[in-house]
């Protein structure tokens, strides 16, 4: 498959820039995209998320599906339309989510059965469901529905857990297709994600079987959720490579500075993460040099911007003491 939508413009090391054509404009990479769990960036607008630059915004598939629901967004124009936003989305395919409710849920081949964190009713997804909601919300970039193996697993689990994604990745190809036309008008990618736990001959194993299924892009999944940050950089490090060169390489639920600055140094193109925009809701941001909690007393008189040099809104017309 070409990948004339992706186009690799330099590179130095292993790290890239580039650009990510879509049908709701260009990405320039490295990118990290904000999450809009619910169709909605928490605490921000989205003329404000322009004015920062913000080219793609993540939407979560488990949250929409169950409300308002993913049928609904459809019949209102899908997901930029429903929430006025003219720039590119993903969304995830809602495995994690469903893998997180641990006691809710029990998964086998054919999909994951999950009770609502809302109201308790009963749910089904397989990786055709995950494809037909994902279909319907419309975002420029799809995601395969994936297992992400608990931490810690067993060998055991993982392997099972790479068995099952390799296997549903198969699935959501057949069913979505590498690339499909949404009713209006513009073309949706799908992502394959590569899981293994902690385990590189797992991760190995499975990056080489979604590069032979031909993904337009691919995500590393299964980091980030609680291993030591030497384990997420070396497993980054080990799995990036694996990768076309030729395609959009995507690490999930990242959003440290220090561990996007090492991801792109291991040659990843895209984040996301709730982290910075939850953190600032409780009065902590994130800076190159480091956190800066507002609650601390010494800021009520800091009359310094959030980061010296920074071009931003925030940092250009106010002080951390007005921040406080």
């Amino acid at each position: 498959m070409s990948a004339g939508y992706f186009e690799l413009l330099s590179s130095s090391g292993m790290a890239r820039r580039g650009r990510l054509h879509t049908g709701h404009g260009t990405l320039q990479t490295p990118a990290f995209m904000p999450v809009g769990t619910s169709a909605t960036v928490k605490g921000l607008q989205n003329e404000q998320l322009l004015e920062l630059g913000v080219e793609m915004i993540l939407g979560n598939t488990y949250h929409l599906y169950l409300r308002p629901g993913d049928e609904r967004i459809a019949s209102l124009g899908g997901l930029h339309q429903f929430m006025g936003w003219p720039r590119a989305m993903l969304t995830d395919s809602g495995g994690f989510q469903v893998f997180s409710l641990a006691s809710l849920r029990k998964i086998d081949d054919a999909g994951a059965a999950f009770r609502s964190h809302i109201d308790g009713s009963a749910h089904f997804i397989s990786p055709e469901r995950s494809m037909q909601i994902q279909a319907n919300l419309g975002a420029d970039i799809a995601m395969a529905f994936d297992e992400c193996p608990a931490l810690p697993s067993t060998a055991e689990q993982v392997r099972e857990a790479v068995d099952r994604t390799i296997l549903w990745a198969g699935r959501c190809l057949e069913s979505f297709g590498p690339r499909r036309r949404h009713e209006a008008g513009h073309e949706q990618l799908l992502f394959g994600i590569v899981q293994g736990g902690l385990d590189e001959k797992e991760r190995e194993r499975c990056a080489r079987a979604l590069v032979e299924l031909d993904f337009p892009g691919y995500a590393i999944g299964g980091l980030s959720v609680g291993e030591a940050k030497e384990d997420m950089h070396r497993l980054t490090r080990f799995t990036a490579p694996l990768l076309p060169v030729d395609r959009p390489r995507y690490l999930m639920g990242v959003g440290f500075a220090e561990d996007i600055l090492a991801a792109v140094q291991a040659g990843v193109d895209m984040f996301d993460c709730v982290l910075p925009t939850r953190m600032a809701r409780h009065g902590t941001l994130l800076t190159f040099k480091g956190r800066v909690v507002l609650r601390n007393a010494r800021m009520a008189d800091d009359e310094r911007p959030v980061e010296e040099g920074c071009a931003c809104p925030t940092c250009k017309r106010h002080t951390r003491a007005y921040l406080r």
